[in-house]
């Protein structure tokens, strides 16, 4: 009895280890827990918070070819008092790839969310979203990005 005691002590000891050095992605923590001025009792500072703004939150590459690949850069600025850090960035499929600094924004600055479409393989008009992930309130941002994409059999 006692030895069956102490195995499931040492096995909920060690499964707790374990789901407690889980880490985030590539051993990084996501951007909106890291530096947020928000605390576990609810206080908060907003003017502490970094603030993302976005020049245009709306792209249309116009008419495309069928099999085009197109790149727009979305600018924004940190137009907050605390450092911007953008955890990720995801896509509405797999045409839209993106970059994004990895790297804390000061208040001030800014910086671009490059933003890839491959239209091959597709046909009408395309609108795709972006999402950006990041230690804001809220904490997450959208843009979109659109085209018509017509095949080179049809022009």
């Amino acid at each position: 009895m006692r030895k069956n005691l102490l195995l499931a002590v040492f096995t909920a000891i060690v499964m707790l280890a374990g789901t407690s050095c889980a880490r985030h992605g590539k051993g990084e923590l996501p951007a909106d827990v890291i530096m947020n001025p928000n605390t576990a009792s609810g206080e908060s500072d907003p003017e502490a918070l970094p603030v993302i703004e976005f020049a245009t939150d709306f792209h249309d590459f116009g008419k495309l070819m069928s099999g085009e690949k197109v790149t727009y850069s979305f600018k924004f600025t940190n137009k907050g008092k605390g450092l911007l850090l953008i955890s990720k960035v995801s896509t509405s499929c797999g045409c839209t790839v993106s970059e994004f600094p990895k790297e804390p924004i000061k208040p001030g600055e800014g910086g671009t969310i490059d933003v890839s479409f491959d239209s091959e393989g597709r046909i009408g008009l395309q609108n795709k979203t972006i999402t950006v992930f990041s230690n804001t309130q809220p904490s997450t941002n959208l843009l979109r990005i659109q085209a018509s994409v017509v095949d080179v059999k049809d022009m």
